[in-house]
Formats: C-alpha cells, sequence, structure tokens
C-alpha cells in the first residue's frame, strides 16, 4: 500500500538540481519520477528511486538534507473519469490530499498514481473499500 520517496532541499541556484541528479546517478541509482515544488530562494525535490536507501546516504555524504516518506499508492483505471473516482472517494472520506504523483501507462488499462494525504489509514481504509487496488513499492 505503500511506496517510499525521498525529498531534498535544495538552494534555488543555478546548478544545484544538477549536483544533486549526479550524486544519484553516480551512486547508480536510477530515478523513476521526480517533481520540484519551489520558491524563489529553496525547492523541495521529492523523487521515487530504485534505491531510495542508497540515494540518500549518498545525498547526505554530499551534504545535501533528505528525508523520506511513505505514499498511499493505486492503480486507476486510465479512462476519462478514473481520477476523479479515486479523489472522490477521498473527498467523501473527508481525506485532504496534500500532493500527488501520477504515472500513466504503468501496463495498458491502468495508471498509477501515489498520494500523500493528511490521514492515511483511512484513506487506505476507503480506497479498499471502494475496491481500489492498492498497491506496493516493489511495482515501481
Amino acid at each position: 500500500m505503500f511506496v517510499n520517496q525521498i525529498a531534498v532541499f535544495l538552494e534555488n541556484s543555478k546548478g544545484r538540481l544538477k549536483e544533486c541528479a549526479s550524486v544519484i546517478s553516480n551512486a547508480g541509482v536510477d530515478v523513476v519520477s521526480m517533481s520540484i515544488a519551489d520558491t524563489k530562494d529553496f525547492g523541495i525535490l521529492r523523487a521515487i528511486t530504485r534505491d531510495n536507501a542508497k540515494a540518500m546516504k549518498a545525498l547526505k555524504e554530499a551534504g545535501f538534507i533528505v528525508s523520506s516518506n511513505d505514499l498511499i499508492g493505486a492503480l486507476v483505471e486510465d479512462r476519462p473519469g478514473g481520477l476523479t473516482e479515486v479523489l472522490s472517494t477521498l473527498d467523501t472520506a473527508g481525506i485532504g490530499i496534500e500532493y500527488m504523483y501520477s504515472f500513466a501507462n504503468i501496463d495498458a488499462q491502468n495508471a498509477l498514481i501515489l498520494l500523500k494525504v493528511d490521514n492515511e489509514q483511512l484513506a487506505i481504509k476507503v480506497l479498499k473499500e471502494s475496491g481500489a487496488k492498492l498497491v506496493e513499492n516493489k511495482i515501481i
């Protein structure tokens, strides 16, 4: 039900993202997905990698501030309205979504969404009750 992600604090300066990516690649770790939320002075890089522990170790050794946390992973029918149904299930239960990743075309019929929510246990319960297929880290 959970997919682990890393979060890296990055100063908003020229070349800093490249430095971070270089550390990860030099550690031999493949990045599956990433996003950056930024302000004028700093950003938070959120990434899913094939080996988060190894990526975190290399980033910390290089002086980056890094943390990790778990996201809920769910398969969603890859069709118009598939995502809306999942989001409606969470909204009806009063669950807030802090952020989300999406991966289209994981297979021919489904997309993968990864959610950071304000109530993980309730979200898992209502998603299971709605028939959503929850996934583990291993599928990435």
